[in-house]
């Protein structure tokens, strides 16, 4: 682990950037949450023209994951933490990608839709708290340790 002081600001920021990824991506399951308070749809304005881009752009998130994966991740010139954080934050969009495939079909079989907004909420509000220790660990120099996730990183950033 790498404590406070020991990475640059530079690579604190760039350690920061990946986590838009999965970010941008998770704002489809918070459209429960959106409507119930309208006032949250406030706190991610800024990142409005960064999801315009991303909506127009064929292709654009599979782009920036391939070219997070092959251009930060594998580059062993790039400093370890930005490659850590550029996988964590991979792996944390895998895990969207896997919710936005499993919970539509779930969404068709139940019944109650309370059940179905909630585990919309959840997902959104998991990856909204882990955009947010993420990057405060980032900014302090440290490595975020997301339990399950930060092991599957260590294997693959050596």
């Amino acid at each position: 682990m790498t404590w406070r002081g020991s990475t640059t600001v530079p690579d604190r920021i760039f350690a920061c950037l990946p986590y838009l990824l999965p970010l941008v991506d998770g704002l489809m399951f918070g459209r429960y949450l959106f409507s119930q308070f309208p006032v949250l749809g406030l706190f991610f304005v800024p990142l409005a023209p960064l999801v315009q881009i991303y909506s127009t752009v064929p292709f654009a998130g599979m782009i920036i994951f391939f070219a997070l994966y092959l251009g930060v991740v594998r580059n062993e010139r790039i400093n370890h933490f930005i490659r850590f954080n550029a996988m964590q934050a991979i792996l944390l969009d895998i895990v969207l990608i896997l919710c936005s495939l499993i919970l539509p079909i779930l969404a068709q079989g139940v019944q109650i839709q309370f059940i179905v907004e909630t585990l919309f909420n959840m997902v959104f509000l998991g990856v909204v708290a882990a955009f947010i220790y993420a990057v405060a660990q980032s900014l302090l120099g440290r490595y975020a340790e997301i339990p399950p996730l930060s092991d599957a990183v260590y294997m693959q950033v050596r």
